[in-house]
Parts: structure tokens; C-alpha cells; sequence
């Protein structure tokens, strides 16, 4: 099992940093290079660059009252929720659909809730 995870290629989880503006407040975001190229994949997907996809998301996460305390963590659950709705077949894998062309609850009515973790790994308790 873990040859599968361990020959990944080390670029992938290297991390790297990229500064941009949130809200008119210069900052720096630093993710692992995976996550860069699903969020590249996502904005291209509706004409927007890394930084207006992020900008994006950080003021609608904040006009909802979402916390945007821990933002990194947001991008990267973002991105494997947009990674396990395509595998599902809620986002379209073709990436010439824009994903504002999506029924966002028709998308996100298929989306599996996941369980609390204690309940997920009770199997390791004696």
C-alpha cells in the first residue's frame, strides 16, 4: 500500500508560496504544489488566474460568514472536494465546462458527507 504514496513524484508535495491580495491586504498563501495545480485547473476552467480564483473564494467564503481563519486549509479541502465531485460525476472531468455553468445544488446533492473521524477509525480500538 504505501509504495503507492511513497513514489510520488517529491515535486508534487513540495510546498511553495505565492503572494497575492484578499480583501485589499497584501498576504502569502503556501500550499504543496498539488494543490497549485488543481486550484491553476479550477480557475482556468472558468478564465480566472490562481490569484482571481483565490480572491474569489476568500470574499465569497467571507460574505457567508465562513471562517477564513485557517484559508490554506480551505483551498486544499476546496480542491479534494472538487477532485471527489469529478470523480463522482457531479463535476464534469471535461474542463472546457466552466464550473459557473454548474447547478451548484445539484452538484453538491450528490456530494457524500463524511463521517466524524473517531467513527471512521473505531475499527482500531481494542
Amino acid at each position: 500500500m504505501c509504495k503507492i504514496f511513497i513514489s510520488a513524484d517529491p515535486e508534487l508535495y513540495r510546498c511553495r508560496s505565492r503572494s497575492l491580495r484578499l480583501s485589499g491586504v497584501a498576504t502569502s498563501i503556501r500550499l504543496e504544489n498539488q494543490f497549485w495545480q488543481v486550484l491553476e485547473e479550477i480557475g482556468r476552467r472558468d478564465s480566472l488566474s490562481i490569484a482571481q480564483l483565490i480572491s474569489r473564494l476568500y470574499d465569497e467564503l467571507a460574505d457567508t460568514g465562513g471562517d477564513c481563519t485557517n484559508f490554506s486549509s480551505f483551498l486544499r479541502v476546496s480542491c479534494l472536494r472538487y477532485l471527489a465531485l469529478q470523480l463522482s460525476g457531479r463535476i464534469p472531468a471535461d474542463i472546457e465546462v466552466p464550473i459557473r455553468s454548474l447547478d451548484a445544488d445539484w452538484v453538491l446533492a450528490g456530494e457524500k458527507r463524511s463521517q466524524p473521524l473517531g467513527e471512521k477509525i473505531a475499527f482500531c480500538a481494542p
